[in-house]
Order: structure tokens, then sequence, then C-alpha cells
């Protein structure tokens, strides 16, 4: 009777222990950064330190490095070189947010795209773009012209690859779009995404070695499944059967930036189902892009994670702008949210699933946001009061900034939609191009807030859920070729074999006691 209760009790000890040990940082999510804060506090920084030296050159306006600086730490980084074509590989070291470490082709020969066909997805020709994402080795992937590629299925990027559109009018649509699986340090850089619509159930090649049988895509603009430093800039997306971005199943290490989104219903989704835990892990930088005309909701729609929503222009949704649930930590800081004419959508925030008794302590702050025509943000938790951590200790750049940090949202030299009913036109696609009213850029009409303190009334402006219940907990994952098991973890691994050499000991101090 001794040994059996001595061994429960040293089980119930051991994995007590485990569980506490592992309750301060989760290790069976080993690529979360451990302190999500000081990443939002540095961003602040950095947006700080391009606006200053903005300023400073501004004082002596001879220097023509001030006319191309705007402040944003992102296109500063690289926009003044102007031999910027003959060093591609320098915006991999531009990056900002939780995504900044993404090297993607950096350091790998420059592909040259001149193909804009997608004949045979199993078998790729050489020169198109599906020829170059597949490979193993870095690849830095521009293109030749002009171009239009229209996917057959889905286009399945390989680890360490960046599509560089800088030079050319690169639009990517048809089936899927892009799909980010099971990879790392991928950049998508400067390319038209519209009008993706679902497609599969054929052989589809990933890699060089592998081809594969994929079944329906749901016609994602961009998908990041279990992935990790991806970053997404000056891209402008649009159109799309299913989200424009989605990111799920433990992706995490992501930047989102200097992007247009317009002329959709479900714009973004952060974590698939409430029930998967290793989306806690999630962390991912919004900043500086640009909400337009003609978008419904989740900009983005969180689960689980933490979502740093800095120095954006919401100019138009129809139902809310952020949303969530599962216990999302929201950091919202700088953004300008300019509500919809409808009194009944006026609310910035929603919480979805989830009782007020429940949501009341995710912790959710609005920090230095600019909130126009109505527009509330409704906090939580910690972001009730006036300290919210380590991204309180900067302050946010002013929103007064907010059209100088998102002027070149979307792809750079692409049309922008300037209010009144006429939206982004895609020659040869069909699809409602009605806008929702625009915001004017001198000034901000009645019911404007800072902080939920009034300021000037004066001036032009105004402007006019699927839960997912796939099942997908019965899947392995992988990651970089090496097979992950989510819920058996390296801490779980120990914990089972401190258990197992203890109950040896008591077996065999067991088996002595009984001679």
């Amino acid at each position: 009777m001794f040994p059996v209760l001595t061994t429960l009790f040293i089980w119930m000890f051991a994995s007590i222990s485990c569980v506490s040990s592992s309750s301060s940082f989760n290790l069976t999510l080993p690529h979360q950064h451990p302190d999500p804060d000081s990443v939002a506090d540095e961003l602040q920084r950095t947006v700080n330190a391009s606006i200053w030296r903005r300023q400073m050159l501004s004082i002596e306006s001879k220097d023509q490095t001030f006319s191309c600086l705007t402040g944003n730490p992102i296109d500063d980084c690289w926009r003044c070189d102007p031999n910027w074509s003959a060093n591609r590989q320098r915006l991999a070291d531009c990056g900002i947010g939780f995504g900044r470490d993404a090297m993607g082709g950096k350091g790998g020969k420059i592909y040259i795209v001149t193909d804009s066909s997608d004949l045979d997805p199993a078998n790729p020709t050489p020169g198109t773009l599906r020829h170059a994402v597949i490979q193993f080795e870095p690849l830095w992937i521009i293109f030749s012209a002009d171009m239009t590629i229209r996917l057959k299925y889905e286009l399945i990027i390989n680890s360490f690859k960046t599509i560089d559109g800088r030079g050319a009018n690169v639009h990517i649509t048809g089936g899927g779009c892009i799909t980010i699986q099971y990879v790392s340090n991928v950049i998508i850089h400067n390319v038209h995404v519209h009008h993706c619509k679902p497609s599969g159930n054929a052989n589809i090649r990933s890699t060089p070695t592998h081809v594969g049988h994929r079944g329906l895509s749901d016609g994602d603009g961009i998908s990041i499944f279990s992935s990790r430093k991806i970053w997404i800039d000056h891209c402008s997306l649009s159109y799309c059967t299913d989200g424009l971005i989605d990111a799920i199943m433990g992706s995490t290490g992501i930047t989102i930036s200097n992007s247009y989104f317009s002329h959709h219903d479900e714009v973004m989704l952060l974590g698939h189902d409430d029930r998967y835990v290793q989306d806690s892990g999630m962390q991912v930088t919004i900043a500086f892009n640009h909400f337009g005309e003609a978008l419904v909701q989740r900009m983005p729609r969180c689960r689980h994670g933490y979502i740093h929503v800095v120095n954006n222009d919401f100019t138009a949704w129809q139902m809310y702008a952020i949303g969530g649930s599962a216990q999302p930590t929201i950091n919202s800081q700088g953004n300008r949210y300019t509500a919809p004419v409808d009194p009944n959508a006026k609310e910035v925030t929603r919480r979805l699933d989830a009782a007020e008794t429940e949501w009341a302590g995710w912790n959710w702050r609005t920090d230095g946001d600019i909130l126009v025509n109505g527009a509330f943000f409704v906090p939580s938790g910690a972001g009730l009061s006036t300290q919210y951590g380590k991204a309180s200790s900067v302050e946010p750049k002013s929103v007064a900034l907010i059209n100088q940090l998102t002027m070149n949202a979307g792809v750079l030299g692409a049309p922008r939609y300037t209010g009144g009913d006429q939206g982004i036109v895609y020659p040869g696609f069909s699809g409602g191009n009605g806008g929702n009213g625009g915001n004017g850029d001198e000034g901000y009409g009645g019911n404007t807030v800072i902080n939920n303190s009034p300021i000037y009334e004066n001036g032009g402006g105004g402007g006019g859920n699927g839960n997912g219940n796939d099942d997908y907990f019965g899947m392995i994952f992988k990651a970089n070729g090496n097979i992950i098991f989510p819920i058996f973890s390296s801490v779980n691994y120990l914990c089972t074999l401190l258990i197992i050499f203890l109950m040896y000991i008591v077996a065999y101090y067991s088996a002595l006691f009984s001679l």
C-alpha cells in the first residue's frame, strides 16, 4: 500500500511542479517573444527617431534628403537611397515589430520572374513566380516587367523568400492565392493581391522534390498557416472570397505594414478557433496601414495572442473595426478611427462569443488614438488603467502625423482612393467599386476625440463570425521540416522523464523493504 500511495503522491507533486514551472512562460510556444510589450515599446522609439530626423532636416530645407523622408521608419530606411534598385536586399534590414526578424531571401540570389503564366502548378516553368517560390535556397524574387499573374491554384511559398514587386506593377490573382504554410522568413512587398477565389483538389508542387494533393482552398488573399517571421509590406489587397489576410494555427512573429485594404467583408483573421490555445503565442504588429473604402469588419478579428495596432488610418467599416474572442491582448496606439454614418456602428471594438463578465478582464487598451465622427473604443482589463506594462513608457506618435505615416500605404505609385463613389478599378475584373464616403485630410469634423477628450470641432473631414469549427486537433504540425506535436511539448517530456525516474526509485526501494 505504501509504494502505491507514495507513487501517486510523487506523480501529483511532479505534475504540479511542471505546470507551475511553465505557467510564467509557455515553452510549448517556442517562437513567441517573451516580452511583447518591449517590442511595442521599441517600435514607438523607432517611429519617434524617424520623425525627429525628418523634423531636424526640415530646418535646413535645402537638404535634398528631407524631401524623401516621411517619418515612416520603414520607408525612410530604404527609399531615400537613389540606388535602391541596386541594393534591394537592404529592405530586409528595415523591418519593425514582431516580424522584424523576417530575412526573406536576404543573402540569396536575385531571381527575375520573366513569365506571368501558371500553366502547370505540379511542374512549374522556370522563369515563373511559382518556380521561384518553391526553391529550397534563399531567393530575392523580382519582376522583369509589369505583369498580372493569374494563378490556377494556391501559390505555396517555401522558406527564405522575398517577393519584391518594386519597379514593376505586379498583380497576383486567381485561385488561392498566396499560401505561407509550415515555413519561416518570408517577405511579400509591393504587389497587388485581389480577386482570389477557392481552388484546389489538384496536385501542387511546394518544393523541388515534393508534389502533393491539395484540397479546396478558402480563397484568401494571403494565408499564413503555422508559420513565423513573416512580413507583408506595401501591398494592396481587395475583392477576395474569404479573408484578405488570415494567420492561424500557431503562426507568430508577423508584421503587416504600409498596406491598403479595400472592398471586402472579413478583412483579417488572426487565430482560427477559440479552442486552439497554441494561438496564445501569436504576436502580430499592424502598422501604418490604410483600411479604406467598402470594408465591413475584422480589421483584425483576433483570437488569443498579442496584437499591436499602431499608427493606422481606419476610414471605413460597416460593423466594427477590431474584434476578438478567447482573451486576446489588443494594444491600440496612435490610430485614427473614423466611424461610419450608421449610429449603430460607431463602436471601434467588438467582443465576440463572450459575456461582459468574461471580457471585462481582457487587456484591450487605447492610447493616443483619435476617434472621429462619434467613434468610440471600449477598453477593458489593464487597458482601463493609466499604466499598461512597458508599452506605456513611450508616448505613441500624435495622430496629427497619421497622414504623413500612411501617405504611401499600398503598392507604391498606385492610384489612391479620394472619396466619392469611385473606388479602385482593376481592368478585366468584375466587382463592386462603391465607396463608403471619404474623410478629409485637412481636419476633423465634430464629435472628434483624442483619448476620449474633445478637441477642436472646426475644419473639414467627417466621412462617410465565423467561429471556424473545423477540427484541426488531430493534425501533426511541421515547421522547417521538423515534426512538432503541439500538445506534447519539451516541458511535458522533461516532466515525464522526472516522473518515471521517481517512480523507478520508489519501486526499487519498495522492493528492498519487502525483502
